[in-house]
């Protein structure tokens, strides 16, 4: 694959030489592919909306570099004017983007500081307003706009540019739950329609999970994984990523590891569970045979019915309900074991309700195990 965007070991460190200095993004490097969506994901403060600023440079690095087509961004301070053209940037409140004039003169603003001509300017307008359905708002003022309305002005004001990148940062965040799925699709289909790269900074995990081709997770201006969202969910490669990942999240139970001959098991407050010989025959776990570990295992993976209890009899707990959540297709189960507490999501039709001592089944082929200290993955 052609790579549109390389980032080198970037660093970028606010109040530098203050006592208030601390960095945003650490020693980062990333490639970004020509035509694809990638998403990017973390919380709050890890450095998500820092490394979109430096993408469209808007922001100049502490430390490393970003190649467009292969050259150096910061390489002549005149030609960042030209970078930021190239890629076209949409923001968490697309109301601060727009102006108090019409939307034709919002959409063609970008188009007219580049010079062109009025025709090739209203063709690219109408192009652009066709693609979003909005043809009949060119004349309303952006105030006069619902959210979703302004939401595909400010992707319009980007497109008009032919820009080789889309950076969208939040730019669902401020809308209602109705609105943010039907607006999902339409970036979805606009993607498509324009075959062009597409980076979508979120902290909904959701979001990127059903939109992303590939999704970088961060924490604390760290790339923890990039992978695609089925790798990301079945293959963390430490608990944070099984943890943001998923939702419900994973549980983390407390386990100590054993050995007999050649089976590994893993005991969970006195209940010995074995884990599957295929996962465990290179014998990398032999470090951390009697030592304490992190068990983690998903919720759907957790079931209470008969047919599941039979298919994993070798992994049976005794729990008790302290939540029943019906959530209409499925019940989530809230349950205490030996103390720890434990998520299921199970059929409607289960009958557990709160205060029922109940015994679930976990599938062993989709447990995972994590080192505690270093939170590193020992097993996926």
């Amino acid at each position: 694959m052609e790579e549109i965007i390389r980032v080198e070991n970037l660093t970028h460190t606010y109040g530098e030489g203050t006592p208030f200095c601390r960095s945003a993004v650490q020693d980062m490097s990333l490639a970004i592919y020509r035509g694809e969506f990638l998403g990017i994901i973390g919380h709050t403060g890890s450095g998500k909306s820092t490394l979109i600023q430096h993408l469209n440079g808007l922001l100049k690095p502490t430390s490393g570099r970003i190649l467009l087509g292969g050259e150096d961004i910061w390489s002549d301070p005149k030609k960042i004017r030209n970078v930021r053209f190239r890629v076209g940037l949409v923001f968490q409140y697309p109301e601060y983007q727009l102006f108090e004039e019409t939307v034709y003169r919002d959409i063609a603003f970008g188009p007219t500081n580049m010079g062109l001509s009025k025709d090739e300017i209203d063709r690219r307008v109408h192009e652009a307003a066709k693609i979003l359905e909005i043809e009949h708002l060119l004349d309303r003022k952006p105030k006069a706009l619902s959210g979703g309305q302004r939401q595909r002005v400010a992707l319009g004001r980007a497109m008009v540019r032919n820009p080789a990148v889309f950076l969208l940062d939040e730019p669902l965040s401020n809308l209602d739950a109705k609105l943010r799925t039907s607006m999902r699709t339409e970036i979805i289909k606009l993607h498509k329609k324009l075959a062009t790269t597409f980076i979508y900074v979120t902290h909904d995990q959701t979001e990127a999970m059903t939109m992303g081709d590939r999704i970088v997770v961060m924490k604390d201006g760290v790339i923890q994984q990039v992978d695609t969202p089925q790798n990301l969910y079945d293959m963390p490669c430490n608990m944070f990523v099984a943890g943001f990942i998923g939702s419900p999240q994973m549980n983390f139970l407390d386990g100590t590891l054993q050995k007999s001959g050649d089976q590994y098991t893993v005991d969970l407050a006195g209940t010995t569970i074995p884990l599957p010989k295929e996962k465990t025959a290179d014998g990398k776990l032999d470090a951390y045979v009697g030592k304490t570990l992190k068990v983690g295992i998903r919720p759907e993976d957790i079931k209470d019915d008969e047919e599941f209890l039979e298919k994993h009899s070798t992994s049976h707990l005794n729990a008790e309900v302290e939540v029943s959540e019906l959530m209409g297709a499925e019940i989530y189960l809230y349950l205490t074991y030996q103390g720890q507490n434990l998520m299921a999501r199970v059929a409607p039709t289960s009958k557990s309700r709160r205060g029922d001592k109940i015994v679930v089944a976990m599938d062993t082929n989709k447990i995972h195990l994590f080192d505690p200290e270093s939170e590193k993955t020992l097993l996926n």
